[in-house]
């Protein structure tokens, strides 16, 4: 009888606990949740070199095999400015997540440990310009790139005829 009356005690006990530390937010919990906010950002970066890595190796395998030809089709050089827009717009989409979860990681960090939420939603930053896929595809880090790669495919489309 004893012993199930301490069992009760203890998981009463536990409850309060488990219920008491989530209620409480330290600044333990904070730095934690900034690291992994920090980790989505290194992600988003590094799917933004990796984006540019493979447009690169795409445009120029596809050059590399037309300049086989004596008169290359005008389809394939269609089809490498579509992947030419088609990456720039993935490229605009992880910049703006970036950003986002940069705009995230500003917001929780001037934020107290107790008024934090610890979500990892990012919907109230989209409205910021800035944030927004088509000014990110126009940012001064990207346009240049794919501005320059469009250029090529229109110029080798237009010298191929």
């Amino acid at each position: 009888m004893l012993d199930n009356v301490n069992a009760s005690i203890a998981m009463i006990s536990c409850e309060e606990y488990t219920v008491r530390m989530s209620t409480q937010s330290t600044a333990e919990d904070k730095r934690a949740h900034l690291a992994m906010i920090q980790g989505v950002i290194n992600r988003m970066g590094g799917n933004l070199f990796y984006l540019r890595g493979w447009s690169i190796a795409i445009i120029a395998g596809v050059l590399a095999i037309l300049s086989q030809k004596a008169h290359p089709d005008a389809l394939p050089l269609y089809f490498l400015g579509a992947i030419t827009m088609l990456f720039w717009v993935y490229d605009g989409y992880f910049l703006a997540q970036e950003r986002q979860f940069r705009a995230l990681y500003d917001d929780v960090r001037i934020k107290k440990p107790e008024d934090i939420d610890y979500s990892m939603d990012t919907k109230k930053f989209v409205k910021y310009v800035d944030n927004k896929v088509v000014w990110c595809m126009f940012s001064k880090t990207i346009w240049p790139f794919y501005i320059s790669l469009l250029s090529a495919t229109v110029y080798i489309i237009a010298t191929a005829g």
